[in-house]
C-alpha cells in the first residue's frame, strides 16, 4: 500500500480495518463526522510505503498520560533539549539569549553552560535545536543549530565541564552553513538517526518556491555526517538533501526498526505527520496536506492548524508523541508500520499553553517543554518549564 495527499475519501484502511477517528483531550474523545486526521492510501504512486503496517502489531488505540512533577520552571524562550547519558541532567536551549543551560533532573536548579556566541535571535530565529554527539562520552561535543546574522548553520561546541558556570562553552566549530534564514520558518530540529549520521529539518524561510529546488536547502530534511558533509547513500549524488517540498519541519523521531517519522508546520488548513522517504517530495507549496497528486508522498496523519501546529516529536512503544503548539496539546499517535492505527488522542489541552519540545526519557517515560514565551503565548507565573510525563 502505498500513500498519497489530498483526495479521495477521507479514510484509512489499516491491517484490513477501517478506522474511525475521535479525539479527545484526555483518554476518551467524541467521534468526528469525517477522519481529518487520516491519511490517504492508494495502491499506486510514489509515496511512502504503508504495507508494512500489515504485518506488523498496532500500538493500542488510546492511551493515557500522567503528569509525574515539574523538573524545572521560570525558563525563557527554552527550544531544545538533549539528556545527558546516565541520568546526568539535561541540556537545554534558549532561543532569544543563544544560551544553553544544564537542569539537574533531581532538584530542578539550572546551571548556564554558556552563550552559544553568533546567534542572531529575531522572529522564530534563534538559537533552537541542540543534540549531543554520538561520541559524547568521549568528544564531550553538543551541536546546535541557529540563526546567524545570515543563515542558518549547525555548529558543535565543546563542554568543559570544569570551567566556571558560564563559560564551559567552546567556541562554535561550523561543519554547515547555508541554510536560509527568515523571520519566519527556519526549521531547527536537529537529531542523530540510528545509523549516527546527522539529520536537520529546515523551514523555506518564507520563500515557499525553496520547498521545491532540490539546490535550495530551505524547506528540507537533510542528512549529514557528524562532519557536516553530505552523508553516504543520500538519495541525490553529493547533496545533504534527503527529501523536500517541505514547509517548516521542527519534528524528527524514529521507531524501533530505524525508520523516521517527521511533524512539519501547515499554513492555514492542515499541519502534517509524515513517514519519511528517502528522496520523497513531501508537496509545499503545491499541496497542504493529502494531495491526489501521485508525485507527492501524503501524510500520514493531518490536524487542523488550531489543533496542532506541531513542534517537536518524540516515540515511544509503538507511538508517536507530537506537542503542539497553536493547539495547546499532546498528541498520542498510535502507528501501524508506518501507517497511523487508530484515532490519534489529545492530552492536556490547554493545561501547560503552547507545548514545544517532547524527548523519550526512557522506559514509558517523557520530557515535554513547554513554548509560551516564545513571543506568541502569554506567559504565566513559572513559564516556561520542563514536565516529567509517564506515557502509555
Amino acid at each position: 500500500m502505498v500513500v498519497r495527499r489530498r483526495g479521495g475519501a477521507a479514510v484509512l484502511v489499516v491491517v484490513g480495518v477501517l478506522v474511525m477517528t475521535g479525539c479527545s483531550s484526555g483518554g476518551g474523545g467524541g467521534v468526528l463526522p469525517t477522519p481529518s486526521w487520516a491519511g490517504g492510501s492508494s495502491a499506486s504512486g510514489s509515496g511512502a510505503s504503508a504495507s508494512a503496517g500489515a504485518s506488523e502489531s498496532v500500538a493500542p488505540a488510546k492511551g493515557s498520560v500522567t503528569v509525574l512533577r515539574t523538573v524545572a520552571e521560570g525558563l525563557k524562550s527554552p527550544w531544545g533539549l538533549a539528556a545527558l547519558p546516565g541520568g546526568a541532567g539535561l541540556l537545554v536551549s534558549d532561543r532569544d539569549d543563544g544560551t544553553i543551560s544544564k537542569v539537574d533532573e533531581k532538584t530542578g536548579k539550572t546551571t548556564e553552560l554558556g552563550v552559544v556566541s553568533g546567534v542572531s535571535a529575531a522572529g522564530e530565529g534563534g538559537l533552537l535545536g541542540i543534540a549531543l554527539s554520538p561520541d559524547f562520552a568521549s568528544d564531550h561535543m553538543i551541536y546546535a543549530y541557529f540563526t546567524s546574522a545570515s543563515d542558518n548553520r549547525i555548529v558543535r561546541l565543546l563542554w568543559d565541564e570544569g570551567k566556571p558556570a558560564k563559560e564551559q562553552l567552546g567556541a562554535p566549530d561550523t561543519i554547515f552553513k547555508g541554510i536560509p534564514k527568515g523571520f519566519i520558518h527556519n526549521g531547527g530540529r536537529i537529531a542523530f538517526g540510528p545509523d549516527g549520521m546527522l539529520y536537520a529539518g529546515t523551514g523555506e524561510s518564507g520563500q515557499r518556491g525553496l520547498a521545491q529546488d532540490k539546490d535550495s536547502l530551505g524547506g528540507k530534511i537533510l542528512r549529514l555526517t557528524p562532519e557536516g558533509d553530505p552523508a553516504p547513500g543520500n538519495p541525490f549524488p553529493n547533496s545533504p538533501v534527503y527529501t523536500y517540498g517541505h514547509r517548516n519541519v521542527q519534528g524528527l523521531a524514529w521507531d524501533d526498526k530505524g525508520r523516521l517519522f517527521a511533524s512539519e508546520f501547515g499554513q492555514d488548513t492542515w499541519d502534517e505527520l509524515n513517514a519519511i522517504k528517502p528522496g520523497g517530495d513531501y508537496g509545499w507549496p503545491d499541496a497542504e496536506g493529502r494531495s491526489s497528486d501521485p508525485k507527492y508522498v501524503n501524510p500520514i496523519a493531518q490536524w487542523h492548524t488550531d489543533d496542532a501546529s506541531p513542534s517537536g516529536i518524540a516515540y515511544v512503544d509503538g507511538v508517536i508523541w507530537m506537542a503542539g503548539l497553536k493547539g495547546q496539546r499532546l498528541w498520542r499517535v498510535p502507528l501501524a508500520g508506518t501507517t497511523v492505527g487508530a484515532a490519534p488522542q489529545a492530552f492536556l489541552t490547554g493545561r501547560y499553553g503552547r507545548l514545544r519540545t517532547v524527548v523519550a526519557a526512557g522506559g514509558d517515560k517523557l520530557w515535554l517543554v513547554t513554548s509560551n514565551t516564545d513571543g506568541r503565548g502569554r506567559p504565566k507565573a513559572g513559564d516556561d518549564r520542563i514536565l516529567e510525563l509517564e506515557v502509555r
